[in-house]
């Protein structure tokens, strides 16, 4: 990880993809009390971010997350379509995306989210994801202007396949997902810094809650917290998924609540092989170290629980 003097990570690269543009950032101009959301993919972006709106606006209902927390570095639409929006917003911004540390710009002054996911609890995600995709999905991110690199394709019908495929491939048919979750957990002791784990939130919602208003300097409402909690549960977003999904599911067969789908744990354990395990723990350990993968790893029977009340 390259820093400046004063040990803040700098941008060293541009990513494009299908997906991807990282250049929005070099014009994106931050406020002192801005927050980015940051994920691989797939390991609880929509969740954290319903969470985030709900802490800003104090429990509010009907509120457009989708909208208001777009993903920037996506290509579609393009910056000069999506920069003057976000400059446009009054309220705290909340801002999403899918890049490394490297490749986007850190600001000292925002606050940064990280939160990660079990790399095979995200491939089931990310399965179910592209699999119910309808065509207009892959018609903009395939069809638009702009594109760099392979169009993106629809995945194997076998999730087993498509995990070997994503493993072997290093985040196929996405980007790398072991430098993404490096990237940041090398980071992890910054002061604008918290990362999160997807199973903290399954094990324990509203002390999660309650530990995401600390970082963010937001106090909590009282009487409004448990209200707080119930919209930041699984069985709320999915009814209400129209307000937290890109363009309102419209992109998915079945609508929103394909995209919100189970939110569990796990399901890759009753499909992979023992063999297939032991390859991505050996491949989690080498490419994370030690500390990094066992962290990683902590989504098992333990910590896969109801939500508390």
């Amino acid at each position: 990880m390259h820093t400046d003097e004063a040990g803040w990570p700098i941008k060293t690269r541009e990513i494009h993809n299908h997906h991807m543009d990282s250049t929005i950032w070099n014009d994106f101009r931050f406020r002192d009390d801005d927050i980015v959301i940051a994920t691989y993919a797939k390991s609880g972006t929509t969740w954290l971010q319903q969470i985030v709106s709900q802490l800003i606006f104090n429990g509010e209902s009907g509120l457009e997350v989708a909208e208001m927390s777009p993903w920037l570095d996506l290509r579609v639409p393009p910056a000069e379509v999506k920069l003057p929006a976000v400059e446009a917003q009054a309220h705290r911004r909340f801002i999403k995306t899918h890049l490394p540390v490297d490749a986007l710009v850190y600001a000292p002054k925002a606050k940064y989210i990280y939160i990660a996911r079990d790399g095979r609890d995200v491939v089931w995600s990310m399965h179910n994801h592209f699999a119910n995709a309808n065509d207009l999905l892959y018609q903009l991110l395939n069809d638009t202007p702009g594109r760099i690199g392979p169009a993106m394709q629809r995945p194997p019908a076998d999730v087993r396949r498509f995990f070997l495929d994503w493993l072997e491939g290093d985040g196929h048919p996405l980007w790398p997902f072991w430098e993404n979750i490096r990237s940041w957990w090398e980071i992890r002791a910054l002061p604008n810094m918290l990362l999160l784990h997807f199973a903290e939130l399954k094990a324990d919602l509203p002390g999660s809650i309650r530990r995401i208003a600390a970082f963010l300097d937001i106090a909590i409402d009282e009487a409004r917290f448990p209200r707080i909690v119930q919209q930041c549960g699984f069985a709320w977003m999915k009814a209400n998924a129209t307000k937290s999904v890109p363009l309102g599911g419209a992109l998915w067969d079945g609508g929103a609540g394909t995209f919100v789908h189970k939110g569990t744990n796990g399901r890759w354990r009753d499909v992979l092989t023992p063999q297939d395990n032991q390859r991505y723990e050996n491949m989690a350990r080498a490419k994370l170290g030690e500390a990094c993968a066992a962290w990683l790893a902590m989504d098992s029977f333990a910590f896969d629980l109801p939500q508390a009340a």
